[in-house]
């Protein structure tokens, strides 16, 4: 059997809307029984998808922060990589 990730029953557009709905002053009680969504998955999504101000006026959310961290170490990898192909190649 094999899974669509398109399938998920919320996506992250719609998790994005409820995070802006709470937001924007609704209660997560009311959108949890409006949604069917339980509090504890309307607060997860709210720490995620929920933008920080940073020093420089920017915003950044969890989700975005991970993924800089996660290129960052991608990056951090190739580096190496390309210092060790660099010190053979000046030894030829």
């Amino acid at each position: 059997m094999t899974i669509n990730k398109n399938s998920n029953r919320y996506n992250d557009d719609r998790h994005r809307m409820i995070v802006e709905l709470y937001n924007s002053g609704e209660k997560v009680k009311d959108l949890s029984s409006e949604y069917g969504i339980s509090n504890v998955t309307i607060y997860s999504w709210i720490n995620k998808y929920t933008p920080t101000e940073m020093e420089d006026g920017s915003t950044i959310t969890p989700d975005d922060y991970t993924q800089l961290q996660k290129q960052m170490q991608k990056l951090k990898k190739e580096k190496e990589i390309f210092k060790k192909t660099m010190s053979i190649f000046a030894k030829k």
